[in-house]
């Protein structure tokens, strides 16, 4: 369990959905569903002066899908695996601030040493994805599949954007983490100890990843869902099954579709479709290339000069690319803007608040996550670090 320390919380009010970009631009970072600026025009001075003075004192992580305002303060950024690593590099910042998703705050946690404090500056930062999967329907899920004979075969894999306590819940079974560019990794290391994998909890990154990369068939798999009896599923197709697909999905790359991609193409001649793993498996067929955040950022950091891509993932990071390499042509995948809704609770007023609050000595949103917990997640977490 995590226990988060309680503070105020202000109810700021969100603008994630916007339409299109003008098609005749062929950019997505021309739309009118940019995120409003700052209202307070002294929010920046004062997060410098805040993170001046706690100096060496802070860390400051920022997740690729956080708006702009908010990276321009992080130390480091990156995807939510490679932030946790860099916050357990910094044993020497007693102050780790996580500008990111509640579960990546947890990791933090778990990974860096017992003297450091991890912020998440709104607690409200969840992830929909991770709440897909909760430990009650976990532990349910592997009761069916004792009573249907096959539970020692199954070995789980959980993915990085899960909760503490599912992490915790795979270290007890003998299972791994994994992220969307060792996935292959993780499940080639778990067929090595069974024959049968519950991947947790999105279904899309590991459906791709059986059958595009482990050779495993749409027939193999079975989608598991938590709201119906004995997950949907009979217990001879349980048995017959190879990978079990929790039924969880990321709300960001879940909305990009087949017809989004033909759309692009007939728009834009040429294009390169460049996509996520966490999207539909229609959606990863018909794109030239898929890849996780950082895979993405490199493959548009070695793209020739007035290449096109068109992007499936967080709209934050397209537009930032797309700012970043103004020599190509860099859009969003789907007409329809759409921002992670949670991952945009973290704005400047809240990292300002979470600032100014440790440099006056007082910690706020603490995450910790208890004990046992943590040793059975930082096992799974371990596993995966041990991976060849």
């Amino acid at each position: 369990m995590t226990t988060p320390v309680t503070t105020p919380l202000r109810d700021l009010p969100l603008l994630f959905l916007g339409s299109g970009a003008d098609p005749a631009s062929e950019r997505g970072v021309d739309c009118p569903g940019d995120l409003p600026p700052a209202s307070d025009p002294e929010l920046v001075e004062r997060a410098k002066a805040a993170k001046a003075a706690l100096g060496d004192q802070v860390f400051v992580l920022g997740h690729h899908y956080q708006r702009d305002e908010v990276i321009q303060f992080a130390d480091v950024t990156g995807d939510s695996f490679k932030l946790a690593q860099q916050a357990a590099a910094r044993p020497d910042a007693p102050y780790i601030v996580f500008c990111g998703v509640h579960f990546m705050a947890e990791s933090a946690d778990i990974l860096t040493a017992g003297h450091q404090r991890v912020v998440l500056p709104d607690l409200a930062a969840g992830c929909s994805m991770a709440d897909m999967a909760t430990f009650d329907q976990v532990e349910e899920c592997w009761e069916v599949l004792e009573d249907a004979g096959i539970a020692d075969d199954v070995v789980p894999v959980t993915y990085m954007n899960s909760s503490a306590d599912i992490k915790a819940f795979v270290g007890r079974h003998d299972g791994v983490v994994c992220t969307s560019s060792n996935a292959k990794r993780a499940l080639d290391w778990a067929y090595s100890k069974g024959s049968k994998v519950l991947f947790l909890p999105d279904q899309h990154l590991g459906r791709n990843t059986a059958v595009l990369e482990m050779g495993l068939s749409l027939d193999d798999c079975v989608t598991y869902s938590p709201h119906r009896p004995d997950g949907g599923l009979t217990h001879q197709r349980l048995r017959d099954a190879k990978m079990l697909l929790w039924k969880g999905h990321c709300s960001v790359h879940g909305r990009f579709s087949k017809a989004s991609v033909d759309d692009v193409r007939a728009r834009v001649p040429g294009v390169n479709v460049l996509v996520h793993p966490e999207c539909k498996h229609e959606v990863v067929l018909a794109a030239d290339q898929i890849g996780s955040t950082e895979y993405i950022i490199k493959a548009l950091e070695s793209a020739p000069t007035g290449s096109s891509w068109a992007v499936g993932t967080e709209l934050n990071l397209v537009k930032r690319l797309a700012n970043a390499h103004p020599d190509k042509n860099v859009m969003f995948l789907d007409k329809t803007v759409c921002f992670c809704s949670t991952m945009n609770r973290i704005d400047l007023p809240h990292l300002v608040w979470s600032l100014e609050a440790l440099a006056r000595g007082e910690v706020v949103n603490q995450i910790q996550v208890e004990e046992e917990t943590a040793h059975y997640a930082r096992k799974a977490l371990d596993q995966m670090l041990a991976l060849p």
